[in-house]
């Protein structure tokens, strides 16, 4: 059977993966169901995610692998597996490399996702898994992919977050290996380069080493932190009655109380649209800034020695609000005493100023990376870098955790869910290393609207 990009590519079986009964507390069926999206950097791929059944129910390929049916090009030559990393270093490989950063467009009908090692990004339509601009496989037959890899948008050296305008009409995508970002024409990108003209409008730049761009809420300001710099950029955007930006910066700020050690990769506004949040890595704490031309700092919350913060995700409801981080860090003595990463847990409610962590909870997978929440804010979904240890349920599997947060401050944990391997036409590539992860619901404003 021919596996197409188009369709829903199902994950092996027998994984332990959770059972297909609905749960009370899910949505009811929709012609477009919400899914999970999560970026696998190591296998180059995107697991696809039912939110009701918690499983994995499909895997977007972004390889190039059984592509061409000659025997080197497929990912199983003559019954052997190579390596992942050998097969990305052929010299005729041409599917992605590195999948890392991933942002869901206003209406969450729309993933991007950056290729860190091939300098691009790719956008994937959520409702059909389609990877936009691909093309037929002139070589297809009975075990060959039937389509062809777009080379994506090239953007520039070592891209690492892409972030849609809260129009939805441009993308900005942080080039982390330089000192720019990258801005794309989201309308041109999806014609692809049929219509003869670059998708890119134009480069804007930044502050050097730019990690991550996130708009206010009204779109009327952009935030922009880096890897290289103890320093937090602010633009206005100032769209244009076209829908587009007119960028010029603000100014730059001095962020060394908060990262003396100029390591910054990640940063998110509230909900209610007046703070940021920044995740300063290797300093081993987050911030929270005012929403505005001034951009005040309002607090600086230490998460303890080498804890090692990744992303941060809002949690809010009718019963409370908190901030959550995720840690790299991985310590021993978690659920069942197995290695695990934790999640700190910070109470927003509190007067700005006077925010700490309150607690944590074990993240059920070992260096945890992307968080995200459903739109209700009752479920969170947990992405892992590294593959579960031996002698556990899901052994040599990378993993996504589920949490039911109703009571924000009192996370518990759901299930963990291995995500499997796609299954190619000359074999099996397994999903390894997860970093980010998103949850849609196509066609309703989402957490970039």
């Amino acid at each position: 059977m021919q596996i197409s990009r188009r369709d829903v590519i199902s994950s092996a079986a027998g994984l332990g993966l959770a059972a297909a009964t609905r749960p009370a507390w899910s949505q009811p069926a929709e012609k477009t169901p919400d899914r999970v999206f999560v970026c696998n950097e190591d296998s180059n791929t995107l697991s696809v995610i039912d939110p009701v059944r918690n499983q994995v129910t499909a895997t977007v390929n972004l390889t190039s692998f059984d592509e061409d049916p000659r025997p080197p090009f497929r990912y199983v030559t003559g019954g052997v597996i190579p390596t992942h990393v050998a097969m990305v270093r052929k010299p005729l490989y041409h599917g992605a490399i590195d999948i890392h950063g991933a942002a869901p467009s206003p209406d969450d009908t729309l993933i991007a996702t950056t290729g860190r090692g091939t300098s691009n990004v790719y956008l994937i339509e959520t409702a059909t898994l389609k990877v936009v601009g691909n093309s037929a496989n002139p070589q297809a037959g009975p075990t060959t992919n039937p389509e062809r890899l777009s080379s994506g948008i090239i953007v520039g050296r070592e891209p690492h977050e892409p972030t849609f305008t809260r129009n939805g009409k441009e993308l900005w995508v942080t080039v982390r290996g330089e000192d720019r970002i990258a801005i794309v024409d989201v309308e041109q990108a999806r014609r692809g380069n049929s219509a003869g003209a670059s998708a890119v409008r134009q480069y804007l730049g930044t502050i050097n080493g730019p990690a991550q761009v996130w708009f206010s809420k009204d779109g009327q300001l952009a935030f922009v932190v880096s890897q290289k710099a103890s320093q937090l950029d602010l633009f206005e955007t100032n769209f244009g009655a076209d829908g587009y930006s007119r960028a010029k910066r603000v100014k730059t700020i001095d962020i060394k109380s908060q990262d003396p050690r100029a390591f910054t990769p990640f940063l998110k506004t509230s909900p209610d649209g007046r703070e940021v949040w920044l995740s300063h890595k290797i300093a081993d704490a987050v911030s929270a800034w005012s929403v505005d031309r001034d951009a005040k700092a309002l607090d600086t919350v230490a998460l303890g020695e080498n804890a090692r913060p990744n992303h941060v995700e809002f949690v809010e409801n009718n019963r409370g609000k908190a901030v959550y981080v995720s840690f790299a860090r991985v310590d021993d003595g978690g659920p069942e005493n197995t290695a695990s990463s934790r999640i700190a847990i910070i109470d927003r409610s509190a007067p700005a100023g006077s925010r700490k962590v309150i607690g944590h909870v074990f993240s059920h997978g070992r260096e945890a990376h992307g968080l995200w929440t459903n739109p209700e804010g009752t479920r969170l979904y947990v992405a892992h870098e590294q593959d579960e240890l031996p002698n556990t349920p899901n052994a040599g599997q990378t993993v996504c955790s589920v949490f039911d947060v109703a009571d924000p401050l009192a996370p518990k944990h759901v299930t963990q869910i291995p995500l499997g391997e796609l299954a190619l036409p000359s074999g099996k590539l397994r999903n390894k290393k997860s970093i980010n992860l998103v949850y849609v619901r196509p066609g309703a404003t989402g957490q970039a609207g």
